[in-house]
């Protein structure tokens, strides 16, 4: 079964947007440059202003290497307004101007939406005083006239540029802290799974000091099992550490400039136990687990809901079954927002043959009715707690109608039922 990231899809379909409305842009200025061409006087001014309006043009649609483009733009129009004004003096009659003052706005909004910080302000400045400078070529009477009108379009075209900027901006925020929030929620847990630990440790020593002081003798195989149990729960506490200090060490790049985290995807490593109490008697959080993924289920009544949980399913992971409750607690929560129309949602958990656990909740609601608020990043979040597990996350429509959210999660070491 194959489905697809809408996050990703959505990417896509503004990427492929973003290309047909360059393509269109092109053809446009193509076709009217070429008019230009035909109907204007063939001397070196007119074609060399539709030479600058040309390379106005293709900075306005080149994708790679941006800036580049606008500043050479800027500079070899700013310049040849300058050589025009003060040796030639054209005649105010050559259309492909337009052309010219259309590319470089869209340059200008291009850069301030896209550009590195360190380079936004000089490139946009440049960008800006070549535009508003161009109808020297022609009259001091033409500058006064047009470069009030001109200014507008460059602050339209600035303001255009930054509020994409801006939304960019918030939106990469938000994913970045529903990230660091789920990465945070699995440091906690994984908290809770180190203090198990490093109690059955203390635990074990305890019982070991006792048998030695009461003087009962201890047979070889009895200090083995014991010593082996000490070694166990030490090992998997450190495993556990350390898998939470790599997700904390990733989560300290989630306020990156302009909200860009830099994406560490820390795999997880083998680990087992459950919540306890810590060394000081206070109780740890409580995580979800299979006994509360069935209220959850039961109490999910609008559309209803039932769960199947596969026979040799055995015991989990804390750390699985906390992942499994997550995601089909946020697949209800999105099916109850989204999905008015669903009649059922059928919730499966169940072992693949390489021992992984599927966690699948599949409705069959076509999206119509109830359309509730929603921040967007649920599954964001959930997908980066099943990729530190070392499992992934998929959701999609299904093939025969409704919604389908799946989690792989790989479960090592653990012993089935």
């Amino acid at each position: 079964m194959s489905m697809k990231d809408p996050g990703a899809r959505l990417d896509r379909i503004h990427s492929v947007g973003g290309c047909l409305a360059r393509a269109s842009y092109g053809a446009f200025a193509g076709l009217y440059l070429l008019a230009c061409l035909i109907s204007t006087p063939k001397n070196a001014v007119d074609l060399w202003t539709i030479l600058l309006a040309a390379v106005a043009s293709i900075g306005a649609i080149i994708v790679r290497r941006p800036l580049a483009w606008a500043a050479a733009t800027a500079l070899l129009s700013g310049l040849s307004t300058l050589f025009l004004a003060a040796a030639v003096h054209p005649d105010l009659g050559n259309p492909s101007v337009f052309a010219e003052i259309g590319g470089m706005l869209i340059i200008i909004g291009r850069v301030v939406w896209k550009a590195p910080r360190d380079r936004l302000v000089a490139v946009a400045l440049v960008l800006g005083a070549a535009v508003l400078i161009l109808p020297l070529r022609w009259t001091l009477i033409s500058a006064v006239l047009f470069t009030a009108p001109l200014g507008i379009c460059v602050a339209l075209a600035l303001g255009a540029g930054l509020y994409l900027r801006a939304v960019d901006s918030r939106r990469s925020r938000s994913l970045s802290a529903a990230r660091r929030d789920e990465r945070l929620e699995l440091a906690r847990d994984l908290h809770d799974f180190v203090a198990h630990h490093v109690t059955g440790i203390v635990v074990q020593a305890q019982a070991a000091r006792f048998a030695a002081q009461s003087g009962s003798a201890q047979t070889p195989d009895q200090l083995d099992t014991m010593f082996a149990g000490i070694e166990q729960a030490g090992t998997e506490a450190l495993t556990s550490m350390r898998r939470m200090v790599g997700l904390l060490r990733d989560a300290q790049y989630a306020d990156a400039r302009d909200g860009d985290a830099r994406g560490g995807q820390a795999r997880a490593a083998d680990s087992s136990g459950h919540a306890a109490r810590g060394d000081g008697g206070s109780s740890t959080r409580p995580v979800g687990d299979l006994a509360q993924l069935r209220q959850l289920v039961d109490g999910f009544t609008h559309p209803p809901a039932t769960l199947t949980l596969a026979p040799d399913l055995g015991t989990l992971p804390p750390e699985v079954a906390t992942s499994v409750h997550r995601v089909v607690q946020e697949a209800l929560t999105n099916v109850r927002k989204h999905a008015a129309d669903a009649t059922a949602v059928r919730v499966t958990v169940a072992r693949l043959g390489d021992g992984s656990v599927e966690a699948a909740v599949r409705d069959d609601g076509q999206g119509r009715g109830r359309r509730l608020p929603s921040g967007g990043f649920g599954l964001s979040g959930l997908a980066e707690r099943v990729d530190a597990l070392g499992g992934r996350l998929l959701a999609g429509p299904r093939p025969e109608g409704g919604w389908e959210v799946l989690a792989v999660v790989p479960v090592h070491g653990a012993r089935r039922a």
